[in-house]
């Protein structure tokens, strides 16, 4: 199965990944660490966010076909790529399911991504101005809804874990 984590940055998308992916024994796949990857090497690669998504969605379609689980943990802001990770499950013959990751309080928000620890060397995180004024089209697709304002951790693995075994 591959679970699309989806959601702004500081909405807790990456704590959940991580520890849902050790509760069902999955892969991780995180479009930061992949787009750090790709912008420090030796390649100059000035387009990251295009290419991470390309080799992530590789990379999901290599583990699916293997019999994995992945989790996919990026911002997803578009119909594009959120189509592209269904197109990546499609052909690897598995399901997949949305999953968006917000944080309804505002003020909470926005102190998580004033405070966080950047566990990427060198990797420039979006302040909170480039939070707020990011493109994020509206979903007009079915998704599970997690507010993680309102949500504890158990709460959310718990219900993750229900809605893949479905």
């Amino acid at each position: 199965m591959l679970i699309i984590l989806s959601g702004l940055p500081g909405t807790g998308k990456t704590t959940i990944a991580r520890e849902l992916a050790r509760t069902l024994s999955a892969m991780h796949l995180r479009i930061d660490t992949i787009e750090h990857a790709l912008l420090t090497s030796t390649l100059s690669i000035e387009n990251a966010a295009d290419a991470g998504y390309r080799v992530a969605f590789g990379l999901a379609t290599d583990n699916l076909k293997l019999g994995h689980t992945v989790i996919a943990d990026s911002v997803n802001p578009i119909a594009l790529t959120r189509n592209a990770w269904h197109f990546a499950a499609t052909r690897a013959g598995v399901k997949s399911i949305d999953v968006e990751i917000i944080c309804s309080d505002k003020e909470q928000h926005r102190k998580r991504i004033e405070t966080r620890d950047n566990d990427l060397t060198g990797f420039k995180m979006p302040d909170w101005n480039a939070v707020i004024t990011r493109d994020y089209e509206p979903w007009t697709t079915e998704r599970v809804l997690i507010d993680t304002a309102t949500m504890t951790m158990p709460t959310i693995i718990s219900m993750l874990v229900l809605q893949t075994a479905e």
